[in-house]
């Protein structure tokens, strides 16, 4: 037993880490890697069905079966990397997803693809929690800022960037090409993996089965809920009724388990710190925002404004550059402002950029399109180091594992939420505003479009007014979820006040934290 233990490595020394800059550089690679695939499959899909002699409903289980396979396995990384070693959970990860995408560009049905991508998701779901894990170790707490600027322009960049360059591999190459850019990265992302990433010790701990069973029916059950029920009309169905009972249900057993268990899956006293529970909170708010606007702006430029995909992807491509210009500045930043301030900044350019979203209108050029874009791309940027950086300034080492998949599953479900919501709301409201435009139509908007255009019918002149009402709707329907969106980021601020500045803050950032190293 003695000689196991002094097998065991030791924790990691955030002051003594050799080859720090090629670690991170190694992890960034594997995080856009696995956020690329949240979007950048989503244009290929046309293409996809036709080769794959898909229908349009079942096609969208390729992005549902990673997006449901993900969610269930990302709370369970921080258990795995302690009971087998963060480091080997990592790799077997970073393989396991790259070895998938390699599978999903070589299907050949659909049945395949979906179980590849399910798997996909499975191995990937690890990626994103254990490197931010990794990052928060290898780094001094009084640098953590600078740390969570370089992880935070990955998470934002890769949804942002992946409709783009899905978009271009596409049409240039073939749809098969959004699954094998994973290669080459992932390969890059093994090998400094391999030679670079320090061991962590490993702990013989039990596994709390039921717990993991009630979370992974509750966020299954919800993750299908939210990708479905857009297609099946929401409660009008029966499925989105039994899957609502089974997600509430999976919580609530949840919830008493952890409460009574003597070992839970997870340990409720790491809710305990404020910061976390906050900074989980505010990360949920800001998957809504981010992917929710990244979802209507597409549809809108290419129904309304008739921008072909590629033109989509170019007016929207400033966004990245504004986030990244923002997170590259913010890094340094961290150290002479008070997070909690940058956060209120950050919340506030991203009410501003949607406030001119809502005066979107189809006569416009490009122009503000990109302006807002820029904005809300520094709002998203000035928020997302700060609320990285104030959600682990002050939880315990121990509990960084479990934070972790915490705050990227609570980003992820922020994110099918906010799309559910903006999409229902948008179909609800084209529908009701349709109805209103075109009850307006009277006999004289008639014979001014039959006189505006000679010989034309009745029939066509209806056909003329519908199309236009019906664009007309839509583009007031995207405008109120935009005003909706800003209502949801302005009602975030309050909660900026129940955040703790982190100690080394206090102290000026001259005061270095001890030196232990980091043990798990």
């Amino acid at each position: 037993m003695a000689e196991a233990a002094d097998k065991q490595p030791k924790g990691i020394d955030p002051h003594n880490v050799p080859h720090r800059a090629l670690i991170m550089a190694s992890l960034m690679l594997a995080v856009i890697m696995q956020v690329l695939d949240t979007t950048i499959a989503n244009v290929a899909l046309p293409d996809m069905r036709a080769d794959l002699g898909a229908s349009r409903d079942t096609i969208n289980w390729v992005l549902t079966s990673y997006i449901v396979a993900a969610a269930i396995v990302t709370p369970l990384s921080g258990w795995l990397a302690n009971r087998f070693g963060r480091r080997e959970i990592f790799m077997v990860a970073v393989i396991g997803f790259v070895v998938f995408s390699m599978l999903c560009g070589i299907a050949w049905s659909l049945d395949v693809m979906v179980v590849f991508r399910l798997m996909q998701g499975v191995f990937g779901a690890a990626i994103v929690p254990l490197a931010q894990n990794f990052m928060l170790d290898i780094n001094p707490r009084e640098k953590h800022g600078q740390a969570m600027a370089m992880f935070g322009a990955g998470i934002m960049l890769g949804p942002i960037i992946g409709p783009t360059l899905g978009g271009y591999l596409t049409e240039v190459i073939n749809w098969r090409w959004v699954f094998y850019i994973n290669v080459p990265l992932g390969m890059i992302a093994i090998a400094g993996s391999a030679f670079f990433l320090p061991e962590t010790p490993k702990k013989k701990i039990g596994f709390d089965f039921f717990g993991f069973a009630a979370l992974a029916v509750a966020i299954g059950s919800l993750q299908m809920m939210l990708d479905r029920g857009s297609d099946l009309d929401w409660f009008a169905s029966r499925e989105i009724w039994i899957e609502a009972a089974l997600a509430i249900s999976g919580f609530w057993v949840f919830l008493v388990w952890i409460l009574s268990a003597k070992k839970p899956f997870l340990e409720p006293k790491m809710f305990l710190d404020r910061n976390l529970s906050m900074g989980l909170l505010f990360i949920f708010v800001i998957g809504i925002i981010l992917l929710a606007s990244l979802a209507l702006l597409p549809p809108m430029l290419s129904n309304i404004f008739s921008y072909p995909t590629l033109t989509t992807g170019l007016v929207m491509s400033p966004r990245g550059v504004g986030a990244m210009i923002m997170m590259l500045l913010i890094g340094r930043l961290v150290k002479v402002i008070d997070l909690r301030i940058l956060v209120v900044v950050g919340l506030s350019f991203t009410a501003y950029s949607l406030h001119i979203m809502s005066t979107f209108s189809p006569q416009m050029g490009p122009k503000w399109i990109i302006i807002s874009g820029v904005i809300q791309g520094f709002g998203l940027g000035s928020v997302f180091v700060p609320i990285s950086t104030l959600a682990f300034a002050t939880l315990a080492p121990e509990y960084r594992g479990d934070g972790t998949a915490l705050f990227s599953l609570l980003r992820n479900i922020g994110s099918s939420i906010g799309i559910s919501i903006v999409t229902a709301l948008l179909t609800h409201n084209i529908a009701v505003n349709h109805s209103e435009i075109v009850s307006a139509i009277n006999p004289q908007n008639l014979s001014g479009v039959m006189n505006g255009a000679s010989g034309m019918s009745r029939e066509a002149a209806l056909t003329v007014l519908n199309n236009l009402a019906t664009q007309q709707a839509a583009m007031i329907s995207y405008v109120d979820d935009f005003k909706f969106m800003m209502w949801v980021t302005l009602a975030a601020i309050p909660l900026v006040f129940f955040l703790r500045k982190p100690d080394y803050q206090n102290s000026g950032g001259g005061q270095k934290p001890q030196g232990a190293p980091v043990t798990e």
